[in-house]
């Protein structure tokens, strides 16, 4: 007899086999996955969308078949007819299941939206932008000396600014003529002066312009897109937003990607034409925000990882996916943004993608650097990107150090049995009594705890920052042992603990119709993630020849956002005093916006990652040596002096079953 069909849902990761013939909203509903729906399934209200991804995934191991779904319907007809349907989505409640499937939930259909929590670092930064305006006035033709319109641009920008001369694509050169004669010769014009190459022209209006000129600093993650908006005269963050990357659709981590373009033909480029459209939407949606004219932006600036970097420049990134990890270029990259498919800003905007360090350290970890400085510190600091593949720098004034680290996306609450994205009533802070193993918690989108009387919000899972904090706190409380493993309800003396198979998980939050626990299979997502954090540092300490650093900056979205002292309980970062973890926020972010507001920024940063020393740890045998030995919580041999002055962590065992292990009895009602 045939196995019922596998169905995977991303981003959310859960899978489940199904009767063949389930439709795909019944699916999520019964796998608890984030399928909006309003209209009750009669295919009114297009609310729970999904899209198919046929092709094999080698990560889930499955290979999608076209008929993986019943065919077209003539409901969904009737929508596509009325309303329209984007090309390859299903309405899941009339799309069956007939064999293995994957099944992206776009944004727009997920009940809980990502909050995306990359807002702009406040940083004082010197304004000398690459486009500017420039008021000038232009002689008019004389039939005494014949020359061309833009070659008497040139010589009133070289007299009265002492600038040019310009190059000017086609498209100004048509409307070059109508503009100048409309304004009486009398012009403003934006012009490109980046810190090489020749100056361009970006746009021309008649008389003098004053509506000002702004640029997009863009921070592409492999999870996450986040982007702000900048006035390049002030140099102010007029609105910030972002969106999920939907290439999550294709693989959560950056391997799984490129192994989706080696074993589907076109699939680099299917990965291209997703991530341009997202942000290019995303521009559209944040000049609507600020209420900017899209022809007012006149420049964007973009840092991502290699693999990023390369599916946006429509780089097949096969040869990022195997030794010796080459890059199609290293240096930084400018270009027409029409040229990304980027059609919502000015339509002569450029780009500039800065240069990256490294075949597994991009240019995200290049803005880090810029917007840190490590290497004009007098202290040894230690800066880790932490995401679903973290960057890692570690410097001072002789010398940086670099090297990335696959810590997967379970930090970012995939691959976690109740986990998902950062959204508003996700659980994103716990507190556990020692004592009574009694919980308590805030969620996302409120500021009150789950013991305050007036908490009254719908408790939706656990994301990144919120897994972190349980199992410190798990650790704190008795509940995990060194090793990791969970202890039962007899060991440990609690009914929070439920039998699981052959281990046992720890009840946060119960109702009647939903359970959110922490399970063994996701203490050992968080293990792995963890171990390859902390060996990725060790072995840039060891390179360095040291065992302690001065300072540990966390940056990034989830960096932000996680207690740096549960962070050291687990053992995710070294041993050092607790105010010596800070947070930089969106440091890719901040490394974006100087580099677009400051062009002398990016002469800096191209001359930086010269000197960064790259560390690559897919072949070093230490790497693993370190790994095996973060596996423990905090770590089976570093002694973490500065950790046991702050934290006591039980001394307790549940491998045995024996008396180590039973700390109480006493039984107490969730």
């Amino acid at each position: 007899m045939s196995e019922d069909p596998l169905v995977i849902f991303t981003p959310s990761g859960k899978r489940a086999r199904v009767p063949a013939g389930t439709t795909v909203l019944a699916a999520a509903r019964r796998m608890g996955v984030d399928l909006d729906s309003v209209c009750g399934g009669r295919g009114i209200c297009s609310k729970c969308q999904v899209a198919p991804q046929i092709g094999q995934h080698t990560k889930h191991g499955v290979t999608v078949q076209d008929d993986a779904l019943s065919g077209w319907n003539a409901v969904e007809a009737r929508y596509d007819e009325k309303r329209g349907l984007k090309p390859g989505r299903r309405l899941g409640c009339q799309a069956e299941i007939c064999g293995d499937v994957v099944l992206d939930v776009p944004p727009e259909s997920q009940v809980h939206r990502q909050v995306i929590r990359k807002a702009a670092t406040a940083r004082e930064i010197r304004m000398d932008p690459a486009t500017r305006l420039y008021f000038v006035e232009v002689d008019e033709p004389d039939m005494q000396e014949p020359s061309g319109d833009l070659e008497r641009l040139n010589r009133a920008l070289k007299a009265q600014w002492d600038l040019g001369p310009v190059e000017a694509p086609l498209p100004l050169l048509r409307k070059l003529q109508p503009v100048l004669r409309k304004g009486g010769f009398r012009v403003t014009l934006a012009v490109h002066q980046a810190h090489r190459g020749p100056a361009r022209l970006i746009d021309i209006w008649p008389g003098l312009y004053e509506s000002g000129l702004y640029g997009l600093a863009i921070d592409l993650g492999s999870t996450t897109i986040a982007a702000h908006l900048c006035d390049l005269d002030t140099g102010a963050v007029l609105a910030s937003a972002g969106l999920m990357n939907p290439q999550i659709r294709f693989g959560e981590d950056l391997m799984s990607r490129v192994s989706y373009s080696m074993m589907n033909p076109g699939g680099d480029i299917e990965m291209t034409r997703a991530v341009r459209e997202a942000m290019d939407q995303l521009a559209a949606d944040i000049a609507a925000e600020a209420r900017v004219a899209p022809a007012a932006i006149v420049e964007a600036v973009i840092v991502c990882n290699p693999v990023m970097h390369h599916l946006l420049l429509g780089i097949d990134p096969v040869e990022l996916g195997q030794a010796p990890f080459a890059l199609s270029t290293s240096d930084a990259v400018e270009c027409a943004t029409a040229e990304l498919d980027l059609t919502r800003l000015n339509p002569c905007a450029r780009a500039y993608l800065l240069p990256c360090i490294a075949g597994h350290v991009g240019a995200d970890a290049a803005a880090v650097a810029l917007s840190e400085e490590p290497g004009k510190q007098d202290e040894l600091s230690l800066i880790v990107d932490v995401g679903t593949n973290a960057e890692i720098l570690l410097g001072d004034r002789n010398g940086v150090l670099a090297c990335s680290s696959p810590t997967g996306p379970a930090f970012e609450g995939a691959q976690i049995s109740s986990g998902q994205r950062a959204a508003n009533g996700a659980i994103d802070a716990v507190r556990i009594d020692p004592d009574t193993k009694d919980v308590r918690f805030r969620v996302i989108g409120s500021d009150l705890w789950s013991d305050d009387p007036a908490f009254d919000f719908e408790v939706t899972g656990i994301c990144g920052s919120g897994i972190i904090e349980a199992l410190a706190e798990m650790r704190s409380a008795g509940i995990i042992d060194a090793s990791g493993l969970i202890g039962s309800a007899e060991q440990v003396g609690t009914d929070r603990l439920r039998a699981d198979n052959r281990t046992h998980q720890f009840v946060l939050y119960e109702t009647a119709d939903r359970t959110i626990s922490v399970t063994q299979n996701d203490v050992r997502a968080i293990q792995l993630a963890k171990s390859a954090l902390y060996a990725g540092a060790r072995l840039l300490m060891d390179e360095r020849g040291v065992d302690k650093v001065d300072r540990v900056v966390l940056a990034g979205a989830f960096g932000a956002h996680i207690s740096p002292k549960h962070a050291m309980i687990l053992g995710m970062i070294p041993d050092v005093p607790l105010d010596k973890v800070t947070s930089a926020g969106n440091a890719a972010g901040t490394g974006a916006r100087i580099a677009l507001l400051n062009r002398a920024s990016r002469a800096e940063i191209e001359q930086t990652v010269r000197r960064i020393h790259k560390v690559e740890t897919a072949i070093e045998p230490r790497f693993q040596e370190h790994f095996v030995a973060a596996n423990a919580l905090p770590h089976a041999t570093d002694p973490f002096p500065e950790l046991r002055k702050i934290a006591s962590l039980p001394d307790v065992s549940f491998n045995t079953g024996g008396e180590d292990g039973r700390q109480r009895r006493r039984r107490r009602k969730i």
